[in-house]
């Protein structure tokens, strides 16, 4: 009886091994898929457009989240424009990034930004970044008021984009020189491509907005024109 329970005693414990052993494969194996998909994501190309890409006028606005006059615009113009001419399909918004060197938070605003537009969150972002504008460039505290904005599983995806960024991030500088992207940083390109854009615009000042229509692309305004003045102005374009 003593050697059958000795068996009986190695058989299960070579079961609970081959067990212990498949739940590790099968843990392997989560994270073999779970990998693609973080790899899909880091390697996208941020969305950070808002509207129908076929839509008349087409409206480029070069912003910092920390400056107060890009705050203002987006609550008293870009706001009531993205739930009207935006969603009534009349116009097609795009955002660029230009940080300014001045604004302690603006590049890890931007940087937070980028990763939201990776998987396609990017609106929710953009809004609750000016919304609580006062919040997080008075705290610091970016990362609380993204999070706020999606899901935590979207907002672990963000975090996961943003984890190699190792250096602070590009911002646009005073003398025009050009921003050097962290090259750990999936993100850093795509907000220096935006400065290097702005540059030749070129910007000047935050918000910055460049409108197209039909071809004809018309000059930079540096001023945050309110939504009253602006929908005159679109709908002048319209009835051509």
């Amino acid at each position: 009886m003593r050697r059958r329970g000795a068996q009986v005693s190695a058989v299960v414990a070579l079961a609970v091994s081959l067990m212990g052993g498949a739940e590790a494969q099968t843990a392997k194996a989560g994270a073999a898929k779970a990998h693609p998909k973080a790899d899909a994501a880091a390697s996208a190309v941020p969305n950070k457009t808002i509207g129908n890409k076929s839509a008349p006028i087409t409206m480029e606005v070069f912003s910092d989240y920390e400056c107060p006059s890009c705050g203002n615009f987006y609550e008293s113009t870009l706001k009531t424009m993205i739930q009207t001419y935006v969603a009534d399909g009349k116009v097609y918004l795009v955002h660029h990034d230009f940080p300014l060197q001045m604004h302690r938070y603006s590049g890890e605003a931007a940087r937070f930004a980028n990763a939201a537009a990776k998987i396609g969150k990017f609106q929710d972002v953009d809004a609750a970044l000016f919304d609580n504008q006062g919040a997080w460039t008075e705290s610091g505290d970016v990362a609380k008021f993204v999070a706020g904005s999606m899901s935590p599983a979207d907002f672990a995806r963000v975090v996961n984009i943003l984890k190699p960024c190792s250096v602070a991030p590009p911002t646009s500088k005073a003398d025009g020189s050009m921003p050097t992207a962290d090259p750990t940083c999936s993100v850093d390109k795509y907000i220096v491509d935006d400065i290097a854009m702005g540059y030749k615009v070129p910007v000047k000042a935050t918000p910055t907005f460049v409108i197209s229509y039909k071809g004809q692309r018309y000059s930079p305004m540096a001023s945050a024109v309110t939504w009253p003045i602006l929908k005159q102005f679109f709908d002048s374009l319209l009835s051509q």
